[in-house]
C-alpha cells in the first residue's frame, strides 16, 4: 500500500490539525477579551463608550442648566448616523443621574440638559441645592449659582449641598423711605 492509493488519510489529519488551531485562537481571542474589558472599564469617568471630560450644573432659581462635554468611541459615530442619538441620550441621563433631565441640545461632543426642581425653594429667592451622586467620575465638575462658582476634580458626587440666592426675585430696599411711593422703588 502506497500513499497513493490512500490520499483521503493524509488530509483527514491535516483538517483536524486546523480545526483546534482555529478553536485554539478562538480561545486566546475570547481570553484576551476577558482580560482586556476589566482594563477598558477601569477608567471611572468612562460610562460605556462614552468618555466624560466636564459637566458644568448652572443653578438659576430651582432650575438647573445642565452642560456635559464628552468623547465618544470612533466605532460608534458610523452607529449614530445610522441609528439615531437614543442610545446615547439613555446613557448621558444614567450618567448624570437626574430623573426628571430633559435634553435640549445632544450632539457628538456635548449635550445640554434642563432639570426643574432640581434645587429647593425656602421662599423670598432663597434655595437649596442638594448633594448630588453621579454614576461615573467626573474630571472636571464646576457648580455656577448667581453668587459663587465651586470646581470640583474627579467628583463623583456633588459632596455637600449649598445655599443661594437668586437674583431677580430681590428688589432692592431704598434706605430712604421717601423715595418709596405708592410701591415705586425707582430713585
Amino acid at each position: 500500500m502506497t500513499a497513493r492509493n490512500y490520499p483521503k488519510q493524509f488530509k483527514r489529519p491535516s483538517r483536524i490539525i486546523t480545526a483546534m488551531r482555529a478553536s485554539a485562537i478562538a480561545l486566546l481571542i475570547i481570553i484576551s477579551l476577558c482580560l482586556v474589558t476589566p482594563a477598558l472599564a477601569a477608567n471611572e469617568d468612562r460610562y460605556g463608550y462614552i468618555k466624560v471630560e466636564s459637566v458644568t450644573v448652572r443653578l438659576d432659581n430651582g432650575t438647573a442648566a445642565i452642560h456635559v462635554n464628552y468623547a465618544v468611541d470612533e466605532g460608534t459615530r458610523f452607529i449614530f448616523f445610522l441609528l439615531g442619538k437614543q442610545d446615547l441620550k439613555k446613557k448621558l441621563l444614567k450618567i448624570l443621574n437626574y430623573d426628571d433631565a430633559k435634553i435640549t441640545r445632544i450632539d457628538l461632543t456635548s449635550a445640554d440638559l434642563l432639570v426643574d426642581d432640581a434645587a429647593f425653594s425656602y421662599g423670598n429667592g432663597i434655595y437649596w441645592y442638594p448633594s448630588h451622586e453621579f454614576n461615573v467620575a467626573i474630571p472636571n465638575l464646576t457648580i455656577h449659582t448667581p453668587q459663587v462658582t465651586r470646581n470640583f476634580t474627579m467628583a463623583k458626587a456633588f459632596p455637600a449641598g449649598m445655599g443661594f440666592f437668586a437674583l431677580n426675585n430681590f428688589e432692592p430696599v431704598p434706605s430712604n423711605p421717601k423715595w418709596v411711593e405708592y410701591g415705586n422703588t425707582n430713585r
